[in-house]
């Protein structure tokens, strides 16, 4: 009885906020179709069908943007039995027709429906059901050079549009895999196999495994300005197409193997939480000279580095020896990770004169 009394106010205050917001405050409308589309110089057109669209990307109306905020709350002027009526209908489950949407890339204007994305919006649902007709941005920008592709490799293939690349020309790329995916199946099945159903079979055991892959070493964190798409563009470009030469590190093969179709069949017989980790240790031995008598205050100042495993003072042409282990991803090489260790933690140092570093090759340890 507490909860529910608890509940009952909450919802009421909930409430009151957003009347007063939708009084008082509201300081834009909703976006302008005409506005935009003069804008993207967006004419020519595509009817995409239905589709549930997500609600937060219905920014704008094609006619009646005046009348609601940026927020698709209706406006205090605008009379709201119409709106309250939907309400109704929606609280009782009645089944309402699919609205109707124009769509210049990833936002969505109202042609028909305003009330309807306005109560759907007030009932903070996900998605709405929707006719779509896309307008084609033709301003000659990156942005809609990669929409187009997008849109295109969409249409195409049928996955949903959560492919994001930041280079002209990929998309095209993740079409030929797609392709050679296909031909893969006719081949084992003996049936033709529908580029839809490809893609799909595509996206779910050879796409989204090397994701999960990537996401699990958070290599995107070296590549800050690049999306997983582009990693994965960029990782199978060189792993999968023979005339391209390596420029990363050795050890990749172990866990992605050359081939898409042997990359596939390995992530089949492997359960996710096994998937392989994008990184390995590398050691390296890093020959210090240093000023005399300056040894062990140096040593001290090295040995906090917890990459520095071990330190020797030692007699001959060089003073110290430090064997350092660290951790790289396998799209850097060793070169480029040891040598900005050293020489961001090794060379600063006062009383360093010089370094030399010696990377293992072939090596036998007994533990």
């Amino acid at each position: 009885m507490v909860i529910r009394l608890l509940k009952s106010i909450l919802r009421k205050e909930k409430n009151r906020t957003k009347d007063s917001q939708t009084s008082g405050g509201q300081s834009e409308e909703a976006k302008n179709f005409r506005q935009d589309q003069l804008n993207e110089e967006a004419y020519d057109t595509v009817k995409r069908g239905s589709c549930n669209v997500p609600l937060k990307q219905i920014t704008g109306s094609v006619g009646r943007y005046h009348d609601f905020d940026d927020q698709f709350r209706i406006k205090k002027h605008i009379p709201s039995e119409r709106l309250e009526n939907i309400k109704k209908a929606m609280r009782a489950g009645k089944r309402l027709p699919p609205i109707k949407l124009y769509q210049i890339k990833d936002e969505y204007y109202v042609l028909d429906g305003n009330h309807r994305v306005a109560a759907a919006k007030a009932f903070e649902h996900d998605t709405i059901l929707a006719d779509i007709v896309e307008f084609i941005p033709s301003k000659n920008t990156l942005e809609n050079v990669l929409y187009k592709e997008r849109s295109d490799f969409t249409e195409k293939t049928g996955l949903p549009q959560t492919f994001a690349l930041t280079e002209i020309g990929q998309y095209s790329y993740l079409l030929k895999q797609i392709k050679q995916h296909q031909d893969y199946l006719w081949r084992v099945t003996g049936q033709k196999i529908s580029i839809h159903n490809a893609a799909m079979d595509w996206y779910q055991t050879i796409y989204q495994p090397l994701l999960a892959i990537i996401e699990k070493g958070k290599l995107l964190e070296n590549f800050q300005s690049r999306t997983e798409t582009d990693l994965y563009v960029y990782i199978t470009l060189h792993q999968w197409e023979q005339s391209r030469g390596r420029k990363y590190g050795i050890g990749i093969d172990k866990q992605i193997p050359r081939d898409m179709e042997a990359f596939r069949k390995k992530m089949a017989d492997t359960k996710e939480h096994k998937y392989p980790d994008m990184h390995r240790n590398i050691t390296a031995f890093v020959l210090i000279n240093v000023k005399a008598k300056s040894e062990y205050r140096i040593m001290d100042k090295l040995f906090v580095h917890h990459e520095i495993k071990e330190l020797h003072s030692v007699h001959g042409d060089v003073d110290i020896l430090a064997k350092v282990v660290l951790t790289r991803d396998l799209l850097s090489s060793d070169a480029e990770i040891i040598g900005q260790f050293v020489h961001d933690n090794i060379r600063g140092v006062s009383g360093v004169n010089s370094t030399q570093t010696l990377i293992p090759g072939h090596s036998k340890i007994k533990k």
